[in-house]
């Protein structure tokens, strides 16, 4: 199995603790010089809670939260606010949020760990990242409605937060969203006793969930998903079957992983779930047409 289909599958499944997660800068190239761009083109930045657009620096308990905004606010709309996946910075969204920019409010930021965020003291829950998410969210939108867009990691995160602040998620969308069983999903299809590539994956991905990640944060596997109302909600599962090329485990890699992208429709009694064709795990950055149009669709029935 090549390198690079080695590191994607790693990354999709959590991150990988040997090579690092080093996906996003190989399909992101350029990115980096469009989120220069729009930083460049910030009209100014001003203090917490007032609107700004370019980035800036929040404080969250002590910590730098870095964030980006653009795009006009309106009255009627939600902000969207975008959510990288692991090992992945703001940067890696910068041209899915410049396109949404051109119609709504748009924000995404680097959790601890990530970008050009501090680092975290010490491990970190799930529930830790869903306080800073609320940091930002009061920052960013206020009192207002938001529609989370999560990839990946940022899925899950989004995910789990979403029930407990019905008051204002207005809607999801879940970009290949990492499955709320994904560790037990890989080491019921890896056994302790694999050998090559796929004990590395197994091996990889257990680190990486016990905290040995960016962000230091402990992924526990939890089938239950509780459930945020009938807010709109679109999942978006990947089409290209990269987890298959895994010698031996590849095709049952790759039906957890389905499987794992039906459990989040219980989220919602009006969640839909498609897949992206042409897609690997990054389908912003693969079919950033289908991606910006199911985020429109979510903000639009949100805004209803």
């Amino acid at each position: 199995m090549s390198r690079i289909v080695r590191i994607a599958a790693s990354t999709a499944l959590g991150c990988t603790a040997l090579t690092g997660c080093s996906v996003a800068s190989d399909v992101g190239e350029g990115m980096g010089e469009v989120r220069a761009d729009l930083e460049s083109a910030a009209d100014e930045v001003m203090t917490d809670g007032e609107l700004f657009t370019g980035s800036k620096t929040l404080d969250v308990d002590g910590a730098s939260v870095h964030v980006s905004c653009s795009g006009a606010p309106a009255d009627d709309r939600p902000v969207i606010v975008l959510m990288a996946g692991m090992g992945d910075g703001l940067d890696t969204l910068a041209d899915f949020q410049e396109t949404l920019a051109a119609s709504d409010r748009v924000c995404s930021y680097d959790r601890l760990g990530e970008g050009a965020s501090d680092a975290p003291q010490g491990t970190q829950s799930i529930a830790d990242s869903g306080e800073v998410l609320t940091a930002v969210l009061d920052d960013v939108a206020g009192d207002g409605p938001v529609v989370l867009v999560g990839h990946s990691l940022g899925g899950l995160i989004a995910a789990r937060y979403a029930p407990d602040h019905r008051d204002r998620v207005g809607g999801l969308v879940l970009l290949d969203a990492t499955s709320p069983t994904m560790i037990d999903d890989i080491t019921g299809v890896i056994p302790e006793s694999a050998t090559g590539d796929g004990a590395e994956v197994r091996a990889q991905n257990l680190a990486v969930f016990q905290g040995e990640n960016p962000e230091g944060i402990v992924i526990e596997s939890d089938p239950e998903v509780r459930s945020a109302g009938d807010i709109p909600v679109e999942v978006l599962q990947h089409g290209v079957r990269y987890l298959g090329e895994i010698p031996e485990y590849g095709d049952e890699l790759e039906r957890v992983w389905s499987e794992g992208q039906e459990k989040w429709l219980a989220v919602s009694e009006s969640a839909e779930l498609s897949t992206a064709s042409g897609s690997g795990h990054y389908i912003h950055v693969d079919e950033p047409d289908l991606a910006v149009e199911a985020v429109r669709r979510v903000a639009d029935r949100a805004a209803g």
